[in-house]
């Protein structure tokens, strides 16, 4: 289901044995575009301490209640690395994470969650997840790829042929944890209209500048399907703002993917 990022902040995050808290904000992957952390707020039973949750360990998120259940205890939650939520987080901090929950690293495979294609995949991990880990530790360090969305929120988006808007938000999907689309308010060009971006459109971020450019032309942009944040988005929807821009659709390549990928393994 794809949902508006906006729409999950402030939902509860409820554990085996009770409520953890509430999210804060998202932790994504500027490569994958992949959701790797959810922020939560744990409120007074933490002293206000902020912790990260992978969607590794969502079991169910139940939008209709605002909550989002997850396979671990408070114990679990209360004991797990303390990671400073308001500085980058790094690779170190990360295998540190990943190694106290038992998680197969997520990075250097060859899908979206690594050796898997969704998270939920990690939470009992594959032969292939298995590889995966004893393969990272094999070799060299890289560089964590996270960036909170609420940063990146106000970014301004550059056409081919000049600026359209900024970024407003973000389009989750819950089940691959992933970015499918970027909300982008045009209502400087085009009064009230928002459009969305696939992330794989777009040609380079720049952090320093704050912008995010794409290889659209204002005009396409301009007759594109408009987005309605009330209105649900169907793949009718996807499928036509796919066919304007004359552009694969993501299910495709994601099946063409997995496909190939099963016949290695």
């Amino acid at each position: 289901m794809l949902m508006n990022s906006s729409h999950l902040k402030g939902l509860v995050i409820r554990a085996t044995d009770g409520e953890l808290g509430t999210v804060d904000g998202l932790y994504f992957d500027d490569e994958s575009w992949a959701v790797r952390y959810l922020t939560v707020d744990s409120g007074g039973w933490l002293g206000g301490r902020k912790v990260l949750i992978s969607p590794i360990s969502i079991l169910n998120a139940d939008w209709q209640a605002k909550r989002i259940d997850v396979a671990l205890t408070k114990k679990q939650v209360e004991n797990s690395p303390d990671i400073d939520t308001q500085r980058p987080v790094s690779r170190q901090h990360e295998s540190e994470y990943m190694g106290y929950y038992g998680y197969p690293y997520y990075w250097g495979g060859p899908n979206m969650w690594g050796p898997e294609y969704y998270p939920s995949d990690l939470a009992v991990p594959s032969i292939a997840s298995e590889q995966a880990r004893v393969d990272s530790f094999g070799g060299k360090s890289e560089d964590s790829h996270l960036r909170s969305t609420e940063a990146v929120k106000g970014y301004y988006i550059e056409a081919a042929d000049g600026e359209i808007g900024h970024v407003e938000g973000f389009i989750i999907d819950d089940r691959a944890w992933a970015i499918r689309y970027i909300e982008v308010a045009t209502r400087n060009w085009w009064p009230g209209k928002t459009v969305l971006f696939s992330p794989s459109w777009i040609q380079r971020v720049s952090w320093t500048e704050s912008k995010v450019y794409v290889g659209l032309t204002r005009e396409a942009i301009q007759n594109g399907p408009a987005y309605t944040e009330s209105t649900p988005i169907s793949r009718q929807y996807e499928t036509q703002l796919y066919l304007h821009y004359g552009l694969p659709p993501y299910w495709l390549h994601e099946a063409e993917h997995k496909s190939s990928y099963s016949l290695t393994v």
